[in-house]
Parts: C-alpha cells; sequence; structure tokens
C-alpha cells in the first residue's frame, strides 16, 4: 500500500467520480484508475461500486475510508513537524556550561537566541568542565562551553575556540586594598575559598600554588560560583575567578588583576565528533561564534 493510492482513494470517495479526482490531485486518470485497482488488489476487495457509471463506495471502501483519511492527516503532520523543525521554528538544545560561563557569557547569548528562535526550547547543564566532557560523551547534550584542554583520556570532541580569558583574585570589599597585582606567591598562606573537585578553576589555582612551591591552605572548599562568591563576601577569604564573573560581582568584592604573566583559561565550544549536532544546536553555535566575534 503506497502513499499515493491512499491519496488517490480519498480523492475518488470525496468526488465520487475519476475524472474529477484525477484532477484534483494533479495526474493522469488513466493513472489514476490504475492505482486504485492495484490498492483494490493489494487488499483482496473492491473499494468501489462502478455500476451504471456511478462512483459508490463498497462496504471495503466505507471501512477504508476514515483509515486512510487518518493516515494522510498524520503524514501532512508529520511534514509540517519537521519543516517546523528544519526553519528553526520548533526544537530543542541541551547545553552545558561551567558556572562562570552560565553567568558571565551565557544571559546576552541566549537572550539573542531566543530573540531569533523564540519556538527553540533551551536546556542547561550546568557543572565543570570535566563532568560537562562526560555528558557530551554519553549523548546527554548537544554543545558544552568547556575549558581547554581537554582532561587527558577524554573521548573524541570536536572544539571551537571560542575566548581566552584572564583570572582575577576576588576578596571582601571591606579588605585591605592590596598595592600592586597579587602574584600567584602572595597566595601562599592566604586563606582560599576554593571550588569543589572537576572545577578546572580548581586545579588551575591549585597546578599554578604548586609551580611556585606551596600548597594552597582552603579555609573553605567544594563550592559552586555563586558560593565562592558568598563565602569571599562572608570574608571566609579569597578567590581565583575569572574576570568576566568578577565584573558581575557587584560593588561587595575586590577585584584584584594577577601580576604578570598572570593566569588566563582558554573556552571553547565542543560536540561529539562522531555525531553531528542539531540543526538548532548549529544555529546556536552560530549565535555564540558571533557574539565573540563582535565583542572582539
Amino acid at each position: 500500500m503506497q502513499f499515493q493510492q491512499l491519496l488517490y482513494f480519498v480523492a475518488v470517495a470525496e468526488t465520487r467520480h475519476f475524472t474529477r479526482a484525477a484532477e484534483r490531485v494533479h495526474v493522469a486518470q488513466p493513472s489514476l484508475s490504475q492505482q486504485i485497482r492495484a490498492l483494490e488488489k493489494e487488499l483482496g476487495a473492491e473499494l468501489f461500486s462502478r455500476a451504471r457509471g456511478n462512483i459508490a463506495l463498497t462496504d471495503a471502501g466505507e471501512a477504508l475510508l476514515p483509515l486512510a483519511r487518518r493516515i494522510l492527516a498524520d503524514t501532512d503532520t508529520a511534514r509540517h513537524e519537521v519543516q517546523e523543525l528544519a526553519q528553526l521554528r520548533r526544537g530543542r538544545v541541551r547545553l552545558g556550561a561551567t558556572p562562570s560561563l552560565c553567568t558571565g557569557l551565557l544571559p546576552d547569548v541566549l537572550r539573542t537566541f531566543h530573540d531569533l528562535h523564540p519556538g527553540i526550547q533551551l536546556l542547561i547543564e550546568e557543572s565543570g568542565s570535566h563532568d560537562l566532557v562526560r555528558e557530551l560523551a554519553r549523548g546527554s547534550l548537544d554543545l558544552a562551553l568547556i575549558v581547554l584542554p581537554l582532561p587527558p583520556a577524554s573521548p573524541a570532541l570536536t572544539t571551537v575556540e571560542l575566548l581566552r580569558e584572564d583570572l582575577v583574585v576576588v576578596s571582601p570589599a571591606a579588605a585591605k586594598a592590596p598595592h600592586r597585582p597579587v602574584r600567584i606567591a602572595d597566595l601562599q598562606g592566604e586563606p582560599l575559598v576554593m571550588f569543589r573537585h572537576g572545577y578546572d578553576l580548581r586545579e588551575l589555582t591549585v597546578a599554578a600554588c604548586r609551580a611556585e612551591g606551596f600548597e594552597p591552605a582552603f579555609t573553605v572548599e567544594g563550592g559552586e560560583m555563586d558560593a565562592v562568591l558568598g563565602f569571599v563576601r562572608a570574608g571566609l577569604g579569597v578567590a581565583v575567578v575569572p574576570s568576566m564573573v568578577a565584573e558581575r560581582a557587584g560593588r561587595d568584592l575586590r577585584v584584584t588583576p594577577l601580576a604578570r604573566p598572570g593566569l588566563r583559561r582558554t573556552i571553547a565550544l565542543a560536540h561529539r565528533s562522531d555525531v553531528a549536532p542539531p540543526r538548532a544546536a548549529r544555529e546556536l553555535q552560530r549565535v555564540l561564534l558571533n557574539s565573540r566575534a563582535a565583542a572582539d
């Protein structure tokens, strides 16, 4: 049974005339009649009574008509759904990002994307870079904003560098202001508020301290970005955070740059190499890349 056969059958059933039905579906009348006969042969029953030139549905035709109409309607709905998705009217994007990027970069970008494609649902997974790499590998995310370099034994990912960002030191606004940019060595003995394991910021800060020959001292550890900033505001210590986050942190935090060469991190947009992102995800990728190009 073919789609065209059902289309022709419904046209004849509704017009009760083979010639008018052929005109309706834009096909030659002999071709339409041939397809109807082929359908009847496949079903093993006549669908129309053709006595004296009058076209009427048989019992088999009456039984088939509502089913054929439903199939044609479902097919039209399926076509419409796919076209909606293809034209970015519907769909979803599953995007992973580190908390600092959710705070600093994404709000403006997602607003732009939503204005362009209000029918696309945005699902955001907020986690550390290492966790996001695992979620990409599992197929739980379409795209992720991660920190390069990738962790050892990472799955095959395609990455596009998005931005490079300086890290800064944040401290309570009431604390004594340093007279110069802070060196990593100045953090020796300084109480640090530290992120939980799995955060690239934790690994980067700890590695920088060890490169200067000391182990950092944590007063509080294990927090997410908002918690870390809150602990700093409460006077529990200082923290090393991305400059993009520090810019939005508010006046109750003092922001001090790190002395050269400082610390920088590279943010990339990643997806699995073996699976092409959905159309909506590719459009979000375009918006992200354009936003950074405009910023530069």
